[in-house]
């Protein structure tokens, strides 16, 4: 059973730093496009980034230069280093298999003033 899990999230000021992870089972992340969405309660997922099996990164343009991607084959995991966070970027952060429509279950950051 193909399944991802998602930690790293807290609580952080803003301008600080956050290194989420996803960590795969049941199958390999590099075999797969990997994205990360974020949701605020009351409205609708966003889409945040994504790393595909080639990988190539695309990103929002919300979180442009302040996020990036990594890839940890041997780990099995992928990595979203988030820098100078923003009130804004408060959120359930998810990591989403695209191809096989997997998500995992969200860690919440919250970044405060």
């Amino acid at each position: 059973q193909v399944q991802v899990v998602e930690s790293g999230g807290g609580l952080v000021q803003a301008g600080g730093s956050l290194r989420l992870s996803c960590a795969a089972s049941g199958t390999t992340l590099y075999s797969h496009n990997v994205a990360w969405y974020r949701q605020v309660p009351g409205k609708q997922r966003e889409w945040v980034t994504t790393f595909d099996t080639a990988g190539t990164t695309t990103v929002a343009d919300s979180v442009k230069g302040r996020f990036t991607l990594s890839r940890d084959n041997a780990k099995n995991t992928v990595y979203l280093q988030m820098n100078s966070l923003k009130i804004e970027d408060t959120a359930v952060y998810y990591c989403y298999l695209t191809g096989v429509k997997i998500w995992g279950r969200g860690t919440q950051v919250t970044v405060s003033s």
